[in-house]
């Protein structure tokens, strides 16, 4: 979220530069004494370019984190209970949130189908509590999180399929 503010700020000081340039315009005649504008500066136009470019990557950024702060569950692969570093990022972003808003989150944990109901409820334990440390490293203070596990009792896809056990194998984060 810092990150984003730095890149909004350059590109806003970028454009307050070149709005704020002044150049003399230069009095060109012709033969007949009457002036002619040329129009804006190789450089004015160059400045310009870089502040539209600037913004345009300060709104990407946003527009990748804010899909990043949208997404609220983290899967996992078949029997395990290890983050993927894929959802590192992800969930850096929902810590920086908690701690910035003071907000709580109950992680719910969940597994397929596959395995007793008592394994698969301590499954998605495991699965929410390692969710749970990681918030934990980016700051975020254990008040602010609740550890809940599903097991195998509230799947998102029905099927017996490994497709439909791969969306079954997750936390999802729920913000109070």
């Amino acid at each position: 979220m810092k990150h984003i503010m730095k890149l909004v700020a350059l590109a806003v000081f970028a454009l307050v530069i070149s709005a704020c340039s002044t150049t003399k315009p230069s009095d060109t005649s012709d033969n007949t004494g009457v002036s002619q504008n040329t129009g804006p500066t190789a450089e004015q136009l160059a400045a310009q370019r870089a502040a539209e470019e600037a913004q345009r990557r300060a709104d990407a950024e946003a527009q990748r984190i804010q899909a990043l702060l949208d997404s609220t569950t983290i899967y996992f692969g078949f029997d395990q209970d290890v983050i993927d570093s894929e959802y590192t990022e992800m969930l850096r972003l929902h810590a920086d949130r908690m701690v910035d808003e003071n907000r709580s989150v109950i992680l719910q944990g969940h597994a397929d189908e596959r395995g007793t109901p008592e394994y698969n409820l301590a499954l998605g334990e495991r699965r929410a509590k390692a969710v749970a440390q990681l918030l934990r490293t980016f700051g975020v203070a254990d008040s602010q999180i609740e550890v809940v596990s599903f097991g195998e009792e509230s799947p998102a896809v029905t099927g017996h399929e490994e497709a439909s056990w791969a969306k079954n194998r997750r936390v999802e984060l729920s913000y109070k």
